[in-house]
């Protein structure tokens, strides 16, 4: 478990390092950057490899608790962890759309029930499919 935790931890902080710097060469241009800002670009990327690469794969793969514990825990630390993204991208975009945060908060808390409901009735079909493969 451990060694696929690590894989999916470089594997999303080298994609992301990889998409930050594409957006930023896209929004940015040739505008120069501090070599301090590739440090913000590295804490992007280990934000995301966190959430995307560990949390989420431990909270829906190996924790028990209630579906609704696990939409509210991915949906806080999902909102939370791109928050501190946007700020570490730039102060001035967090200040921007921090105002909003409440409402981006249940919206991924609907957008996560929603995810979930579908991936739920997806897993259940392929675990019918193969329960009746096995029959067979």
């Amino acid at each position: 478990m451990i060694t696929q935790l690590r894989h999916s931890f470089f594997q999303v902080f080298t994609m992301m390092t990889l998409w930050i710097t594409l957006l930023a060469t896209i929004f940015f241009g040739d505008l120069p950057i501090q070599m301090s800002y590739l440090w913000n670009i590295a804490g992007i990327a280990f934000i995301a490899a966190v959430l995307f690469g560990v949390m989420y794969n431990i909270l829906w793969n190996h924790f028990t608790l209630k579906p609704v514990w696990n939409i509210v825990i991915s949906s806080t630390f999902n909102i939370a962890g791109g928050m501190a993204m946007v700020w570490l991208f730039s102060v001035d975009m967090f200040q921007f759309i921090a105002p909003w945060f409440p409402g981006m908060w249940l919206l991924s808390i609907v957008l996560h029930i929603i995810a979930f409901y579908f991936y739920a009735r997806m897993d259940s079909r392929k675990k019918a499919e193969e329960l009746n493969n096995i029959l067979k």
